[in-house]
């Protein structure tokens, strides 16, 4: 029965795009764009080993029904992204040489003092910061690094720790306007400035990331008691103590460390004083870094990229995020979005929660950074109908961050852990092990966050 009902799902789904697609008349370039789209999408979340072949294979029928031409192709791919992994993935490679993250977790297992609870809140806390203050793919990347030696050293399973540390790293890119690129999309559409961040995103984030580690807590109840008594078993055999701290920090590893992050957090004021393009020098740190590290690995650089780069995931990223920018380029998310603003009808209460739904689900199903891009120029058409759409911006920056909890594909952060752990061959995650937690985290605090921008409307400037 299992094995019937995976083929039938695959075939319902791209099936009933096709169906709802020539229902609304659109063209054949959008029609096959979307079942595409939609075959691509069925295939990763009901096999998701085979994720790169169901990419490959929908990316050769959009180049071969002429859907979408090499230069777009290329356009979608989000080159930036890949080339900004690459240089992450080297740094953490030479920090995990050097033993760095080993040394961070010995503090961490002091801190906690054998209690599971505030190994992982301060894990997640730390998640949830890192993200707010540089960005949710470096957090999740140091972040889940730190994770998987700290598993290997408790002998359990990475999988629900995982899942944990990227809802934190979801709900913390939300807090600043450089902790996701969807933020930085919303901060210059809707000129927000840094300090508007700080005043209508933090303090909803920081009790989204409260709730957020409470339904951890109590979903992950069990695993979190398993690592509970593992550590205070180690704690009675071996008291660590700072005085007896076996792994100490190399100061290559910390300078490295510590220059990448300040590199990061700074890399839009040094574009502003060198009047570089935006994100230049994002990923101008990451490449940098990177050639420090393999500088100081000598012979074993090669070793190192071929080792510590995870080319499955970034090939998957590459042409991923090239078929879902065909739905943009064929019109199919215009006329989605002009079906929206009919339905609500001008009422704001109606648009904040169609728009933040609808964002969150499609964050959901694709790539966070589109699905907001797709409806950007929506609420412009809202504003010019008379509209308040300063609480919309923010509205569609807690569904698109938030919600891509939801599957595993919601966001970056989402498909480089997951990627992360298969490469180690540290478990595997299936769409029915992810998607029962992340609907959890996910529908219950993003309404939360519609409620406490609903409570603030008659103190949000016109």
């Amino acid at each position: 029965m299992i094995k019937f009902s995976k083929p039938v799902a695959y075939i319902s789904i791209p099936l009933l795009a096709g169906i709802l697609s020539s229902a609304f008349d659109m063209s054949t370039a959008q029609i096959i764009s979307l079942v595409v789209f939609a075959s691509i999408v069925a295939g990763i979340l009901l096999y998701w080993r085979m994720r790169l072949a169901f990419a490959l294979a929908g990316l050769s029928v959009l180049l071969a029904t002429g859907v979408i031409d090499l230069s777009h192709l290329i356009e979608f791919a989000s080159l930036d992204i890949i080339i900004f992994l690459i240089g992450m993935m080297i740094v953490i490679g030479f920090l995990e040489e050097r033993r760095f993250f080993e040394a961070l977790l010995e503090r961490i297992m002091v801190f906690a003092k054998g209690s599971a609870i505030r190994a992982v809140s301060l894990l997640m806390l730390m998640a949830a910061l890192s993200a707010a203050l540089v960005d949710e793919v470096t957090s999740i990347l140091f972040m889940m690094t730190t994770a998987i030696h700290l598993v290997a050293r408790l002998n359990l399973s990475i999988v629900p720790l995982m899942m944990m540390l990227v809802f934190a790293t979801n709900i913390g890119s939300s807090a600043t306007v450089v902790g996701n690129p969807v933020g930085v999309m919303i901060a210059m559409k809707a000129k927000l400035t840094f300090a508007d961040f700080i005043r209508w995103a933090t303090p909803i984030a920081i009790v989204g990331l409260g709730l957020c580690m409470l339904l951890s807590f109590t979903y992950f109840k069990g695993y979190i008691k398993s690592m509970h008594d593992v550590m205070v078993n180690i704690r009675q055999q071996t008291t660590v103590t700072h005085e007896n701290i076996n792994t100490k920090f190399d100061k290559l590893s910390v300078l490295l460390f510590v220059g990448t992050l300040a590199g990061l957090v700074m890399h839009s004021h040094i574009e502003h004083y060198l009047k570089l393009e935006k994100n230049t020098m994002l990923i101008g740190v990451a490449i940098i870094s990177a050639a420090i590290a393999l500088l100081f690995m000598k012979d074993k650089a090669r070793e190192l990229v071929e080792r510590r780069v995870d080319w499955w995931t970034l090939m998957f990223f590459l042409i991923f995020f090239s078929s879902v920018g065909t739905l943009k380029y064929t019109g199919v998310t215009v006329q989605l979005s002009k079906a929206l603003v009919e339905l609500t009808g001008g009422d704001l209460i109606l648009i904040l929660f169609l728009f933040g739904f609808v964002t969150g689900v499609l964050s959901a199903l694709m790539d966070n950074v589109l699905a907001v891009a797709t409806f950007i120029p929506i609420v412009f058409d809202i504003g010019s109908a008379g509209i308040e759409v300063f609480p919309i911006w923010w509205n569609m920056l807690f569904a698109a961050t938030w919600m891509g909890n939801m599957t595993m594909i919601g966001s970056t952060a989402n498909i480089v852990a997951v990627g992360m752990i298969e490469r180690q061959k540290l478990g595997h995650v299936s769409f029915r092990e992810w998607i029962v937690p992340g609907a959890i985290v996910s529908l219950i605090t993003y309404p939360v966050a519609l409620l406490l921008l609903y409570i603030q409307l008659p103190f949000m400037p016109s």
